[in-house]
């Protein structure tokens, strides 16, 4: 069965309409004949949603009971028998209720998905995971419910529900997202215009980037080498020269002139030793791309201006940056260099900006190195010295009536050879060698004009020159070769350093590392292979790139890693002297691979060995501390029934008391252990409200005897932004653990105070306090310290306390009370501008 296709309405903020825009997509496939149904739908009561579901299929929901009140979900197996070609599904990142067939909505429309129904969903760009820290430093408000990014990126189909937030603030204003009572708070508070617009541009940017990788996979299947000229890229070609920085600075003022632009810097390490680099100020200038929110990406070679095009090509830029040239003058003659060179074969899809610098024509400061990769016009020259230069020689001398010698017209024709070993290689040596020692034998040794040599000495003389020619031709070969692998070794050098370097700042990640080796080698795709036997089928452990391979056999270039493992490439083929830096790239790889799984299998083992420890210190409580009240219990009831002895109503009542004080003692420590798994799962979803602590805290000491604690909570406090039953709950094992451990005569003193943009609760007790190295520990579960004089428990109360406390977004820490014992301090959010209101219009506020 085919996979269902996803459909996300993605929104900046809630009310921009994205449940309103599901429901009218779903009346235009109704329209069209689609059997469509309503899975799941929250109107929230805005009126103007709610029409839009009338004439709509909706499939029952399931009802669930938890802590006493019923709730609703999406009824999967009831969709699932239903099988719509398409169902509606609103809040896709929802936390559904616990007992549900999954913990989260995204996990339910996968299911549907996986049965082949089309699934059409809302999110807000607030619930990504990704961005909840940086949603949380706009808003102040931490998103418990979130979405994984890559369930989102999976859709088939993203499309962005916009609107501006003066737009929306009015839609706020006249009732259309929120009842009238939370219309004021809201707005002042979550729906001020900087936040909307802060979200609203982590919407646009998120989806361009989502629209951009559609892009590159499209320009990867149909094979597009040509530049689209979607969104500004701007690569910046370095040399590793002092010009960087400015080329740099230079291309960032560009981006920053439309919106969404990048700077790509790239260093192409030249493989015949043409560039010299300085790797100091190669990590300086990639600190400055860094820090100006660019990527700094580092290529090998050998023509520099085409791999220059080739990278901007396949990054789909639109401008690339160079500098003037540090050559003087004379050092023209030898090309018209890397500027001119972009600039002219760049095309009309590429815009070339040269920039002047302060080291324009100072020289490069380093020796130009010569190779033995020489370009068709540096092999055209050796020709032409070879051939044409003997021939002019040939002619000056014939027509000049210098009368020389011979000798030193050996010597000029040598200077010929020489030059043609120089430009052109061993070849046009050769031939120029060859056709010199004709033309020396047949016009200037007698018998002239003649292929025959009289004197012997002549004989001699030619022989030599031909053998001085070659040798001299083949010595100067031998060392523009030893130049050239010399500089080859030196880039390979300089690529395997950014491989060391990236492993000792930590880039462990196989994706980053595969990544390096497309841009490196400018390949396709890369692609980690592995298979478990010689006849096993291949597996893909890792790839970037459009259509990743799936086997060795059909890779442009493959790097066997060991028996079962190689990494394949896509693109073109590599010369074997690249293989040797592909070989480490790869064996880099299986290390990188190897350090994942191991650092996931130690992950799963460290959780394995804390869930021991937990069931190992909760079958010690259960053994001990849960056992001595059921004894008491038991006791008390086996005397009841026993008819040995006659009770009296007195004796009886203190059995009966003694029973409801362990059921009662019983019940605290199942709450605890209960309230502890829900944190260790993760389950615990605060409600946060506006509330004022005097309404909270008194209700917190109920839990303790009569005169054990004071209470000091002016009502002048500003409001918290808290769950009201998760503060109670905390304060109160908080005061019962500073009652346990205090003295019988000094009550523990429960206190409040505001500081700045927070509120503190204060427990003081007397009791003997704990020790600095100790502080930390008394928050982990089934952690005692000392003895218990009155009562005793499993250890859980302070860390639930934490976990409750953390969950709302507050904090709890243990001081020295001065003059002895242990002061707890929960620190809380203060509502802003929160101050005391009347009860009436405190209800209905909400953040």
């Amino acid at each position: 069965m085919a996979r269902g296709k996803l459909r996300i309405y993605l929104g900046s903020a809630p009310g921009v309409g994205k449940t309103y825009a599901m429901l009218s997509e779903a009346h235009r496939r109704i329209e069209r004949g689609t059997d469509a149904v309503v899975a799941f739908v929250e109107h929230h009561g805005r009126p103007r949603t709610e029409v839009m579901l009338h004439g709509l299929e909706q499939v029952p929901r399931k009802e669930l009971e938890y802590r006493g009140s019923v709730f609703t979900e999406m009824d999967v197996d009831a969709v699932l028998h239903r099988a719509p070609a398409v169902a509606l599904v609103d809040e896709l990142a929802h936390t559904n209720i616990p007992g549900s067939r999954n913990a989260k909505r995204w996990q339910d429309v996968e299911e549907l998905l996986a049965a082949g129904i089309n699934v059409v969903s809302t999110v807000n760009i607030q619930h990504l995971e990704s961005l909840g820290d940086v949603v949380e430093s706009i808003t102040g408000v931490r998103q418990r419910e979130t979405v994984p990014d890559e369930v989102v990126r999976r859709a088939d189909q993203i499309e962005l529900v916009d609107m501006s937030p003066q737009a929306l603030r009015r839609r706020m204003a006249h009732g259309n997202i929120y009842k009238p009572d939370k219309i004021d708070a809201s707005l002042s508070n979550y729906f001020r215009p900087g936040n909307l617009t802060a979200l609203r541009e982590l919407a646009l940017l998120w989806v361009a980037d989502r629209v951009d990788e559609y892009l590159q996979q499209y320009r990867g299947e149909h094979n597009i080498r040509s530049t689209w000229q979607a969104r500004e890229r701007i690569v910046v070609g370095l040399t590793g020269g002092p010009e960087g920085r400015t080329l740099i600075r230079r291309a960032a003022r560009l981006a920053e002139k439309g919106a969404g632009g990048e700077v790509l810097a790239v260093y192409v390490a030249r493989s015949d030793g043409l560039t010299a680099a300085s790797p100091k100020e190669l990590a300086v200038q990639r600190t400055l791309v860094e820090d100006l929110g660019g990527t700094f990406h580092h290529v090998v070679g050998d023509d520099v201006p085409a791999a220059l095009l080739d990278f901007a090509r396949g990054v789909n830029a639109t401008q690339i940056v160079l500098g003037s040239s540090r050559r003087k003058v004379w050092q023209y003659m030898f090309g018209p260099g890397v500027g001119a060179t972009v600039a002219r074969e760049s095309g009309p899809d590429l815009d070339v900006h040269i920039v002047t610098h302060d080291e324009v024509a100072k020289g490069r400061g380093l020796p130009v190195a010569r190779g033995a990769r020489l370009g068709r016009f540096r092999i055209i020259w050796g020709w032409l010295v070879g051939i044409a230069g003997p021939t002019l020689l040939t002619l000056l001398l014939t027509n000049v009536d210098a009368n020389l010698g011979l000798a030193n017209d050996m010597l000029l024709f040598l200077a010929l050879t020489v030059a043609a070993a120089l430009l052109g290689g061993l070849l046009p040596a050769l031939a120029s060698a060859a056709f010199g020692s004709f033309l020396l034998n047949y016009y200037f040794t007698p018998p002239f004009h003649r292929v025959t040599i009289t004197d012997s000495r002549n004989i001699v003389a030619i022989v030599v020159f031909v053998c001085v020619a070659i040798s001299v031709a083949s010595v100067v070969d031998l060392a523009a070769r030893r130049t050239h692998q010399a500089a080859r070794l030196r880039a390979e050098s300089e690529t395997l350093s950014f491989l060391a370097g990236s492993v000792l700042r930590g880039e462990t990640s196989l994706d980053a590392l595969l990544e390096r080796v497309r841009e490196t080698f400018g390949m396709e795709s890369v692609a980690l292979l592995e298979r478990e036997g010689d006849t096993a089928p291949w597996t893909c452990a890792g790839s970037v790139g459009p259509s990743p391979l799936g086997r060795p056999e059909d890779a442009d270039v493959d790097m066997p890693v060991g028996d079962h493992m190689a990494l394949a490439l896509s693109g073109r083929v590599l010369p074997a002297e690249d293989r040797r830096v592909l070989a480490a790239f790869a064996a880099q790889a299986v290390v990188v691979l190897d350090r994942q799984r191991l650092q996931s299998e130690a992950d799963q083992a460290r959780t394995l060995a804390e869930g021991n420890r937990i069931r190992t210190a909760l079958l010690a409580a259960v053994s001990h501390d849960l056992r001595t009240p059921l004894a008491g219990i038991k006791a008390a009831v086996s005397s009841l029934r026993s008819d040995d002895v006659a009770w009296s109503e007195e004796d009886q009542a203190e059995l009966l008391e003694g029973i409801e004080a362990g059921a009662d003692r019983l019940d605290h420590l199942v709450g605890n252990l209960l309230d502890m798994s829900r944190l260790q799962t993760g389950t615990v979803t605060p409600l946060i409200r506006e509330i004022d602590l005097d309404e909270v805290v008194p209700m917190a000491l109920g839990g303790v005897p009569d005169g054990s604690a004071e209470l000091d909570v002016p009502e002048t406090l500003p409001m918290v932004a808290v769950d009201k039953g998760l503060l109670e709950r905390a304060v109160a094992n908080i005061v019962e653990n500073a009652v346990k451990y205090s003295a019988e005569d000094t009550p523990v003193l429960v206190s409040a105070s505001a500081h700045g943009d927070r509120v503190e609760v204060r427990v003081v007790d007397r009791g003997p306090g704990v020790p600095d190295e100790a502080k930390d520990r008394i928050f982990e579960p089934f952690q005692r310290y000392g003895d218990a004089p009155r009562g005793s428990g499993v250890g859980l109360g302070l860390a639930v306390a934490r976990g409750f406390v953390e969950a709302m977004g507050g904090t709890i820490s243990a001081e020295d009370t001065p003059g002895g014992g242990l002061t707890m301090v929960l620190t809380l959010r203060a509502v802003p501008g929160g101050d005391r209101r009347p009860a009436e219009s405190a209800a209905g506020a909400a953040t």
